[in-house]
């Protein structure tokens, strides 16, 4: 998560004249911008994420240190840091090698008992057969030229039982970004195709694999986007009115006696992404 700070600077004012009354000096107020990665990572953990009481990284998908966790396409790091803490073993593979390294060294400061990485197109995997008992998979197979293989690959290397977490956007906030996005935002290295709910749960069960939950979640993060691209700010520093005062909207309804039901409500209509845990036979 990208941390936004604003340094303030004061200047010294100029003298005023004996003649004039001086007013009593007003209380400067010093509001801070909500950082808007940390009221997402906020809103993930409503949605089910990051559970530490429960070891879950996502609702139904706990890890222990007994796991051998396969993140494939680890972007930051975020999801396999929290089963590195756990004492798990991590493999990490991803086709940028940047993200590989920034992750390696993330996972450092874990009790993980291993660490394992790849830069790879997943085309195949190097990675044996039967070797992980949690496959993480979030947010690429949208990229990906043929999902059908990319599954296979997972399947494989996942042991009899092995859970596997699998997330990609949700067509209700793609289908919103159609007309908005910048054009490169539906082209290849990214997002090269919208899939359906429908296509999502064939893809996974045709591929092996027992669909145990569907669930969607993010209409925070769809609406934050849709006015990202009218901002027109960089992802690094997005500080633009329209996407501060969604910010601060967000954090007020979610922060109301019924932000959670509300929150739930709007997930239900325009969800940033859809999650399937299975299960390997």
């Amino acid at each position: 998560m990208l941390r936004l700070l604003k340094k303030l600077t004061a200047t010294k004012p100029a003298p005023v004249p004996e003649s004039v009354p001086v007013p009593a000096e007003p209380v400067a107020a010093v509001i801070e911008r909500t950082d808007p990665y940390i009221l997402g990572l906020h809103d993930a953990v409503l949605s089910g994420w990051f559970n530490q009481q429960t070891n879950e990284l996502f609702k139904g998908f706990a890890v222990s240190a007994e796991d051998t966790v396969l993140d494939v396409g680890c972007g930051d790091g975020g999801n396999v840091h929290f089963c590195g803490v756990r004492g798990a073993k991590i493999i990490i593979a991803d086709i940028d090698s940047a993200k590989v390294e920034a992750t390696r060294q993330r996972l450092s400061d874990t009790p993980a008992r291993d660490i394992e990485c790849h830069v790879t197109d997943c085309n195949p995997l190097p990675i044996a057969d039967d070797t992980a008992t949690r496959v993480v998979s979030t947010e690429v197979i949208e990229h990906v030229e043929d999902p059908a293989q990319f599954l296979a690959e997972l399947v494989r290397v996942g042991k009899p039982g092995a859970l596997y977490l699998l997330s990609v956007p949700h067509p209700s906030s793609e289908d919103l970004q159609k007309d908005i996005a910048a054009p490169e935002y539906f082209q290849k290295p990214n997002h090269i195709r919208i899939i359906s709910e429908e296509q999502f749960k064939a893809l996974v069960s045709e591929a092996g694999l027992e669909i145990i939950s569907h669930s969607q979640y993010g209409f925070y993060w769809s609406i934050w986007m849709l006015l990202f691209w009218e901002a027109k700010v960089d992802f690094s520093n997005p500080d633009h009115p329209l996407l501060n005062h969604w910010t601060e909207t967000w954090k007020a309804v979610v922060d109301s006696p019924r932000g959670a039901q509300i929150k739930q409500a709007l997930d239900a209509v325009v969800a940033k992404s859809q999650v399937i845990i299975a299960r390997k036979p």
